[in-house]
């Protein structure tokens, strides 16, 4: 199996996507971008203002400040222009920062939600094939990218086209021959700017891909804690997290080394075009043809113009970085789930119950056949037990009801419908599922028996029974009792100091295997869904607690239709039927005295747990 499944990237121009995705949001773009522009405006004033100045000084004002009086009325005048000026900067800055920022957020907030809300439709595979820190690294990292491009290197790029409209229109309005000279360094610095953000690419992706890796290492380890202590593979753990980060380092390093050496090659053009401005300049004015005012206006502007472009290689670092983030952000969001819902889906409100696996053949992705041509029908309200060795099929069969998978051929039907013809929504809210992997969320018991249940207290509408906050609370508190006692977890739950209240840790480390199990089927049960899957349902729990259990077992399926995979066959035994399941076809069929009698694949499974069979066991010497 993959370590990350190749998605299709349907996305030629990421950056395209991610401005059309601002269009809802345009009404702030252009707040943004027009305080953006015009505080860069204001802020190559000074340079404007200095070369004023000193042609006042020098006797040569400007015609439209010569009628203000004397020379010294002219420099009061300049100098609260500038203060004028300065204020005005200040107030477009703060407008714009606010702009970008909360338009950055904005976004961050909106892409967040819409990836995740998109990696919650994938198909389950996505998650089988998809290591989780790479999964992480997109909804985390990737976002966070693009909201510190848009947060600044957005503004920069709005600011640098500013700066070289502003500079190009003054600089050939005062004299063509020197701005040419001055501009001559600019073709120089923007191709090797491109050729720069071209060969950066490459390498970010190599970032991106290491920080996944990375990511995923470090919450592999943290996740299995108590494995690596209880193997003593703290030493083992650590060199692999250390080789994890040293390739992340040596891919930054990659990316360093290229970006390092951009900036001092940059100044090298800037240096020669300003020596070109100082010489032709002074030439000029000479000879008379331009002002002392116009050759410092040229000299400071050009530096305003030059050294910012320095920053160009970061900008287009920021943009490439965002790019990449950009690229795998929306080939989540533009990438279909391989499960998807009916154009036209058939209603389905509750089901009665009918289950029917008509000549199934299903195989994952990367190997041969589970399900071999399976065909069996479950009736409403029946128990049918499954059984059958390790890698018969069993709970691949569950994922294919789930329609977590779609079947290669045949069909899985619920009332004779076929699960494709309905929307997954109907399909899954019919079932309430125990499975052998136990998960449960950090937070309290009772928020977690009442996972299911809580999101119908909390969408009840006004005018149904019972809409008072405190009724509906109540009504579920006594559910979710009634549910724990039914799954043989109340006692221990009053035993404990607060009760329902407990927190229950992350994944439900404060409490052992069969309370978790046992917490998982009291959840299962106040869901009140006609099908109840048992999956291994008690296979952490004690002798002891399997027995409690199953003797509440008729009582906790009846009126469900109940389909119980069991290890242990004691738990299947008084099942109406057991569906016997070898290469993933069904090898026999029948009650559990009926099966026994057989003698087949059953009877040996039965006599291994039972302890009839002799069994040869050789001590080596």
């Amino acid at each position: 199996m993959p370590d990350e499944p190749q998605l299709v990237d349907p996305v030629d121009h990421p950056m395209r996507r991610l401005f059309a995705y601002m269009r809802p949001m345009r009404g702030r773009v252009l707040f943004s971008i027009s305080s953006s522009a015009i505080n860069k405006v204001l802020d190559l004033a000074p340079p404007v203002l200095v070369a004023w100045l000193t042609d006042v000084i020098v006797g040569t004002p400007p015609s439209w400040i010569s009628f203000i009086g004397d020379k010294f009325a002219q420099i009061v005048f300049v100098a609260v222009l500038t203060v004028v000026i300065f204020g005005l900067e200040s107030v477009f800055q703060w407008m714009y920062q606010y702009g970008f920022m909360t338009l950055a957020q904005n976004v961050q907030h909106k892409l967040r939600l819409d990836a995740y809300s998109r990696m919650q439709d994938r198909e389950i595979q996505f998650f089988e094939e998809h290591r989780l820190g790479k999964t992480l690294a997109m909804l985390n990292d990737d976002v966070n990218q693009l909201e510190r491009f848009l947060n600044s290197a957005m503004s920069e790029i709005v600011q640098l086209i500013v700066l070289i409209l502003f500079s190009v229109v003054v600089l050939f309005s005062v004299s063509w021959p020197m701005a040419i000279v001055c501009l001559v360094p600019i073709p120089v610095i923007v191709w090797g700017s491109l050729k720069f953000s071209l060969a950066m690419e490459p390498r970010y992706k190599v970032v991106r891909a290491a920080v996944g890796d990375l990511a995923s290492r470090l919450e592999n380890n943290i996740a299995g804690i108590t494995v690596i202590k209880s193997f003593t593979a703290e030493q083992y753990e650590s060199s692999r997290v250390e080789e994890a980060s040293a390739a992340y380092r040596a891919a930054n390093h990659k990316a360093i080394r290229l970006s390092a050496v951009f900036v001092p090659i940059i100044r090298m053009a800037i240096a020669l075009g300003f020596a070109g401005v100082i010489i032709m300049g002074g030439w000029l004015v000479m000879r008379g043809e331009v002002t002392a005012g116009n050759l410092v206006l040229f000299s400071m502007l050009i530096q305003r113009l030059l050294w910012p472009l320095t920053r160009l290689g970061t900008t287009f670092d920021d943009y490439q970085r965002a790019k990449v983030s950009a690229t795998r952000v929306f080939s989540l969001l533009q990438t279909p789930s391989r499960i998807a819902d009916p154009a036209q889906p058939k209603e389905l409100v509750r089901a009665r119950g009918d289950v029917a696996f008509e000549n199934v053949t299903f195989a994952y992705r990367t190997g041969s056949a589970v399900i071999n041509g399976l065909s069996f029908k479950v009736n409403a309200g029946e128990m049918v037990g499954i059984a059958g060795p390790t890698g018969a099929g069993k709970s691949t069969l569950i994922k294919l009801l789930l329609r977590l998978y779609d079947v290669n051929t045949g069909a899985v039907k619920l009332d004779g419908i076929d699960l494709r013809e309905l929307r997954q929504f109907d399909v899954r809210r019919q079932i309430a599922l125990v499975s052998q992997d136990v998960y449960l969320f950090h937070g309290t018991i009772f928020e977690n028996i009442a996972y299911g249940s809580s999101f119908e207290v909390r969408d009840s509408r006004p005018g149904e029974e019972s809409t008072k906050p405190e009724s509906r609370a109540s009504i579920l508190e006594q559910r979710v009792i009634a549910a724990a006692k039914a799954a043989e977890l109340h006692d221990f739950v009053q035993s404990l100091p607060k009760g329902y209240d407990s927190i229950v840790g992350e994944r439900g480390i404060k409490l052992s295997g069969g309370q978790r199990q046992r917490l998982s089927i009291a959840r299962a049960l106040l869901k009140d869904a006609p099908i109840l899957v048992l999956d291994e349902a008690t296979s952490s729990v004690d002798t002891e607690t399997e027995r409690e259990i199953q003797q509440n077992l008729a009582k906790i399926t009846q009126g469900r239709t109940a389909l119980v995979i069991a290890h242990r066959l004691s738990t299947i035994r008084n099942a109406h039927r057991i569906l016997v399941l070898k290469d993933g076809a069904l090898a026999e069929e029948g009650t559990h005295d009926a099966l026994v009698a057989q003698g087949g694949v059953y009877a040996d499974l039965w006599a291994v747990q039972s302890g009839s069979m002799e069994q040869e066991v050789t001590v080596p010497r």
